[in-house]
C-alpha cells in the first residue's frame, strides 16, 4: 500500500483528499503545517508529497526545497497544489524539484490521475528509462546515481524529471521526440494531457546545459511535434558543432 503525506493548511481541502485517496486504497497522512509536515516526511518517509504553497510561516516551496536537500526524502515525488496557474511559478517549482504541480480548483479525478502517474513512475519506471548505466552520446554524458549530466569537463545536476526527459532524448538521439512520448512515459498521462509542462521543464533543462557548455544548444523543438537532441550542440551562430 502506498504511503502519501498531505500537507495543506487548509483542513477542508486536506481531509477533502484524504477520504478521496483512502477510497482508492492508499494510506494517508495529513498535516496543516509546514514544518510538522516536513518533520513527517522524515518520519515517515512517504511514497509521495502532496504540498500546498500557500501556508502561513512556512510556504510549500520552502518545504520541498528542505525534501529535496534531505538525503532520506530528496527523491520523494512531488506534487505541488497551487493557486498559481503563471509559468513563472512553474519554472520556480520545478527548479526546487517539485514534479507535478496541480491548480486550484481541481477535480478529484485529475488528483487521482497525477497521483497514480507519479506513483507509478516511481514503482514501475518504464524500460526505455529504466537503464542504470552510464550513458554518452556526443558531448553529453548522463550519470544515473546523482542525476548529473556532464558536458565536457563540466558536471551539474538535474532534477529527476529533468533527468529522464534527458535521458529519453539520450536514447532517441537525433529523432524526435513526440511530446505525447514525454507525457506516457515519464508522467504516466494520456496524450492530450498539459504539454505545458514539457515545455516549462525542456526550458528549465536547456538552462542547465547552456550554463554548462558555453551557451551551445542541445534541444532541438520541432514545432508541432516534440523535441529532438543534438548530440554535439548548436553554437550561438546556430552551427552545429
Amino acid at each position: 500500500m502506498s504511503k502519501i503525506l498531505v500537507i495543506d493548511d487548509d483542513t477542508a481541502i486536506n481531509e477533502l483528499i484524504k477520504i478521496n485517496l483512502e477510497l482508492c486504497g492508499y494510506d494517508v497522512i495529513c498535516s496543516y503545517d509546514g514544518t510538522i509536515g516536513f518533520a513527517l516526511a522524515k518520519q515517515e518517509l512517504p511514497d509521495l508529497v502532496i504540498l500546498d504553497v500557500m501556508m502561513p510561516e512556512v510556504d510549500g516551496y520552502t518545504v520541498a526545497k528542505r525534501i529535496r536537500e534531505n538525503d532520506e526524502t530528496k527523491n520523494t515525488p512531488i506534487l505541488m497544489l497551487t493557486a498559481l496557474g503563471m509559468v513563472q511559478d512553474k519554472v520556480k517549482g520545478f527548479d526546487i524539484g517539485v514534479d507535478d504541480y496541480l491548480v486550484k480548483p481541481f477535480e478529484m479525478d485529475e488528483l487521482r490521475v497525477r497521483v497514480r502517474a507519479l506513483l507509478k513512475r516511481t514503482n514501475s519506471i518504464p524500460e526505455s528509462l529504466a537503464t542504470k548505466e552510464i550513458l554518452t552520446v556526443g558531448d553529453i554524458t548522463l550519470i544515473p546515481e546523482t542525476y548529473s549530466v556532464k558536458i565536457k569537463d563540466k558536471t551539474t545536476k538535474l532534477t529527476p524529471i529533468e533527468y529522464d526527459i534527458l535521458n529519453l532524448l539520450v536514447q532517441n538521439h537525433e529523432n524526435m521526440v513526440p511530446s505525447s512520448k514525454f507525457l506516457q512515459e515519464i508522467w504516466g498521462y494520456e496524450p492530450n494531457d498539459d504539454v505545458e509542462t514539457i515545455r516549462v521543464h525542456i526550458r528549465h533543462l536547456r538552462t542547465k546545459l547552456k550554463k554548462i557548455s558555453e551557451n551551445k544548444e542541445y534541444i532541438e523543438t520541432i514545432y508541432g511535434g516534440g523535441y529532438r537532441l543534438l548530440p554535439s550542440g548548436k553554437d550561438k551562430t546556430g552551427a552545429l558543432k
